[in-house]
């Protein structure tokens, strides 16, 4: 048995893993391919044979920049996981901030990706891979994805959104160019999707703005307005670089379903008072000059490692045991003889715990 403040893996990887593991269980399996090497054609290089991704952006006949190519995104841990994570709490309608913290405790039970379904909108663009394939009507993007390959068609025939389009997962798209900036404008959402792993909600009002603009060959600016008025108090926009991916190909993503219960299984419903939270919070230190700082809002702790702005929200399994909803690791406090928090475990994936001790007080701040 597990002494008194010290935690049981097994207890411990019973549920929470389980639960928390989905996004891991149902990673594609990529085999390599003999075409993943092949050389792009027209791709401008260097005299040592690499692609040259400072040479000037490529045009179209018509003298539009042609956007089309294999693109990468900034990778995993950003706004994929929380796109509100520059917001303040105005910014959120009270009733979408109390399904997205709900939705965290439940450790993303109810997830599109623990169903085998789309992942959200943004993510496709800020983690995976995505083929522009661009004609003088119409833009085809297709993405390459983690649960499932998904594409989206852009019209840019002239051609209006509908005024009430049959809802999709990735909506009904149309662009113009304003200049060298393709203008993408997407509506007609259904509201089964999320806006990020962690489990932002959107209604069916939610509309899209994407501006793309090409720098030269081998860099691509996007710039994301999320518009949802009953989810949101005001529009916010996200900016991600994309950067070409020459020399490469896509490779088919198929969701095969789980049929296994057990991850399915949410978190443990435990929710503490929002005075025991408050015990938790302040600043934390792993070693001389690697803080680490434990907030709280709702029923949830969040945990800031350094300047990493992101804040990973822990979602309890007793009153000091919490686990990451982002990767699944548990988070436990110890407490003095009187009750005082003196520190924290982070039991990180592969048997690597991290101890920090507390070193002062923070104000409670909004996850990021």
């Amino acid at each position: 048995m597990a002494k008194k403040g010290t935690i049981s893996r097994k207890r411990w990887t019973g549920r929470a893993l389980l639960a928390a593991a989905i996004a891991v269980l149902l990673l594609p399996i990529n085999a390599a391919a003999q075409w993943l090497n092949y050389p792009t054609p027209g791709t401008p290089r260097t005299a040592d044979g690499k692609p040259n991704l400072s040479a000037p952006a490529p045009r179209t006949s018509d003298g539009k920049p042609d956007l089309s190519g294999i693109w990468n995104g900034p990778g995993p841990g950003s706004y994929d996981r929380n796109v509100a994570r520059d917001l303040k709490p105005s910014d959120i309608q009270p009733w979408a901030e109390a399904l997205y913290q709900q939705r965290v405790r439940n450790m993303g039970k109810d997830a599109p990706r623990a169903n085998c379904l789309p992942d959200p909108f943004p993510y496709y663009h800020m983690v995976d891979l995505a083929r522009f394939v661009q004609t003088p009507g119409l833009i085809v993007v297709l993405y390459q994805g983690t649960t499932n390959s998904v594409h989206r068609t852009i019209f840019t025939d002239g051609r209006p959104l509908p005024v009430d389009p049959t809802p999709a997962w990735m909506g009904y798209s149309v662009g113009h160019w304003d200049g060298d900036t393709l203008v993408v404008e997407t509506a007609g959402f259904n509201d089964r999707s999320w806006l990020d792993i962690e489990g932002h909600p959107h209604t069916e009002a939610l509309r899209i703005t994407e501006r793309f603009r090409r720098r030269d060959f081998g860099h691509m600016d996007l710039e994301m307005t999320i518009d949802d008025p009953k989810t949101f108090t005001r529009p916010f926009s996200l900016k991600i670089p994309k950067t070409l991916a020459p020399d490469t190909d896509l490779l088919e993503s198929i969701c095969e379903n789980d049929r296994s219960p057990l991850h399915m299984l949410g978190g443990t419903g435990t929710r503490l008072a929002a005075e025991v939270l408050a015990k938790y919070a302040g600043v934390y230190e792993y070693a001389p000059g690697r803080e680490a700082t434990i907030t709280f809002e709702g029923d949830l702790l969040f945990l800031q490692e350094g300047r990493n702005p992101l804040k990973l929200p822990l979602a309890p399994n007793s009153e000091t045991l919490f686990v990451s909803r982002t990767n699944g690791d548990p988070v436990e406090f110890a407490r003095d003889a009187q009750g005082a928090v003196t520190g924290f475990i982070y039991h990180e994936g592969g048997g690597n715990d991290r101890k920090a001790v507390r070193k002062g007080d923070a104000r409670q701040g909004r996850k990021q």
